[in-house]
């Protein structure tokens, strides 16, 4: 596993080089792995870079791009919708010549749409969103205060709000609810049950499980000899 970067579109123009870590033989199999987006994204890093090692064993190159506004990314999240996210993924799949796509959760709403691949335990972008205000909601009432999900939706959608530290535009909101996995014959499905055990971004902190991720990276090996 090494370190890289990838040329990223700006939302107001230009580029910047947004960080990548890869598995990188110049084999001919060669996945790009959309990471879940968020909270999630923490708390699956450890997993995700584990099943990219795994599937680096089989013999199969992978490339985790950041997310512009997230992990080592130089540009503000405030100022980044789910669109901005899609091109950089557009982006990253042309500059490490990507043959499939491994999206994690979320990430599946950012699939670039010409590639096959696999989409892991997808979800709406509106339950992300309902997620990340039940987890505000509950953290305001073990401070003494009262919050309910509409008046903060409400006032998120007019002026942005912070939610699990992640500071979110109103636009960022708005698309967010109206995003959908895809669903086309090209991406397989992998639902949490074929991986099975207790999901980890149920779980408090960012967690690992070394059978959770051999499982996986198992699932994409057996389809691509299949």
């Amino acid at each position: 596993m090494t370190p890289s970067y990838y040329p990223c579109p700006l939302p107001g123009g230009g580029i910047a080089d947004e960080y990548a870590l890869v598995f990188d033989q110049a084999r001919a199999t060669r996945i790009l792995i959309i990471p879940a987006l968020l909270d999630e994204a923490n708390k699956l890093r450890h997993f995700t870079v584990e099943v990219m090692r795994r599937l680096d064993g089989a013999g199969i190159d992978s490339f985790l791009p950041d997310l512009p506004g997230c992990n080592e990314s130089g540009q503000d999240l405030a100022t980044i919708e789910p669109e901005d996210w899609s091109t950089a993924i557009h982006a990253a799949s042309r500059h490490f010549a990507a043959t499939r796509v491994l999206a994690i959760r979320g990430g599946g709403l950012l699939c670039p749409p010409a590639m096959a691949g696999w989409h892991y335990a997808p979800l709406k972008g509106a339950s992300i969103l309902k997620t990340l205000l039940r987890a505000r909601i509950i953290a305001a009432r073990e401070a003494g205060r009262d919050e309910n999900i509409d008046d903060l939706l409400a006032n998120g959608l007019e002026d942005g709000i912070e939610l699990a530290g992640f500071h979110l535009s109103g636009e960022m909101l708005r698309q967010l609810q109206s995003l959908v996995p895809q669903t086309r014959s090209e991406i397989c499905i992998v639902d949490h049950a074929t991986i099975g055990g207790r999901a980890l971004w149920l779980r408090a902190e960012p967690d690992f499980d070394p059978v959770q991720a051999d499982a996986l990276a198992a699932v994409i090996v057996m389809s691509l000899t299949a």
